[in-house]
């Protein structure tokens, strides 16, 4: 069976990596990759590397609509050349062109992953018909989350006999392997010795409600003074964010790091005492799989993940969206329970080993491709 993925804006896919990295588990698959990018992606290196074949179509988001309309000539001819079984689209950017012209060049089986669910519903309402459009030229959707699954439904009207709930996972072992060192050089690098360190890693945009969490330092620094987030991302609301932050005189409690090097990440979930999450209508969340494998307590809207696996003062503290009052009183409480808060740690690190492995995932994947 050979499956081809195509994916849009991204120089580099994990978990096609990790799934390439297992495909010998499966040795009737064949897994081929077109990345649609600005320049030539490191994704094309990363899957040749594994014995994938890998293909690079120029694609400018900044000029979506003709981008797409030239990715979609160049998906067709390649379609019709490498003639897979099966074509798995990610993101609307990859969807709208790969979708079209999989269906036209005759591709039985044409999966959408709907990682993006709920974007176009709450901040581009014009583009919800190009949505629909999508889960009309698949022969499969993939929810990954009961959240995502429920909108698309009844939101975007998908047939529900289309639609698949496969969450998201991760190679459980590289999540946790936290090593010392870096951890005393992370602390040194942000100046966090002697802190509660409260940390959310997530792109600066509206949509991971970081202003939310801006609001709430603002209480929760006067009653905690040695609190100190970090912000881990890169987006184009920083700007805005840290004009906020100085606005308000938290330079001192809140630390853009930007991105940080992926080795570092299990270090990083290390030296947090607390995870927030203030998404609104998270698709999923992978981070909060990250923070539950690390054992990080968790204060979160309930979306996604979070929805389908944790449980309030059990396994997390739920907000509501848009919730400074609530990731306040979330923090409070896990604070000021650590007996509570310490019971999570083990609970939540068994549920990311039990049900968020990308084993797991894969095994999934491959059972929707072969139309089981």
């Amino acid at each position: 069976m050979h499956v081809v993925h195509v994916i849009a804006n991204n120089s580099s896919v994990p978990y096609l990596n990790w799934f390439a990295e297992r495909l010998e588990a499966y040795p009737d698959v064949k897994f081929t990759v077109i990345a649609l990018y600005p320049e030539k992606p490191n994704l094309i290196e990363e899957m040749q590397a594994y014995g994938c074949d890998a293909y690079w179509v120029k694609f400018d988001p900044e000029r979506r609509k003709s981008g797409m309309i030239r990715a979609f000539f160049e998906l067709y001819k390649l379609f019709k050349k490498i003639k897979p079984e099966v074509v798995n689209a990610h993101l609307f950017d990859d969807s709208v062109p790969a979708l079209l012209a999989a269906r036209l060049a005759g591709i039985k089986r044409r999966v959408i992953r709907k990682q993006d669910t709920a974007f176009h519903w709450y901040f581009a309402k014009l583009w919800v018909w190009a949505d629909r459009f999508n889960n009309f030229n698949s022969t499969d959707i993939i929810a990954i989350s009961k959240d995502s699954e429920k909108f698309l439904i009844e939101k975007e009207k998908a047939p529900a006999s289309k639609v698949f709930m496969i969450h998201n996972g991760i190679p459980i072992k590289s999540f946790t392997t936290q090593v010392e060192i870096d951890k005393a050089y992370l602390i040194k690098k942000y100046g966090l010795e002697g802190k509660i360190v409260v940390g959310t890693i997530a792109r600066y945009i509206e949509w991971k409600g970081y202003r939310y969490i801006i609001e709430a330092a603002r209480t929760l620094t006067q009653k905690y003074p040695n609190l100190k987030f970090l912000f881990v991302g890169a987006g184009t609301q920083q700007q805005e964010l840290e004009e906020l932050v100085n606005k308000y005189g938290l330079s001192e409690h809140i630390v853009f790091t930007g991105w940080i090097d992926r080795k570092y990440i299990p270090s990083l979930y290390g030296i947090m005492d607390l995870y927030v999450h203030a998404a609104m209508m998270e698709p999923f969340g992978f981070v909060l799989v990250e923070a539950m494998a690390n054992g990080v307590p968790i204060i979160t809207s309930k979306t996604g993940v979070a929805a389908d696996a944790l449980e309030h003062k059990v396994t997390c503290y739920f907000t509501q969206d848009r919730d400074p009052e609530g990731i306040v009183s979330g923090v409070e409480w896990m604070l000021e329970n650590p007996v509570e808060r310490d019971a999570m740690k083990n609970r939540i690190k068994q549920i990311a080993v039990d049900e968020f492995s990308v084993e797991h995932m894969l095994a999934e994947h491959i059972t929707v491709y072969r139309g089981i």
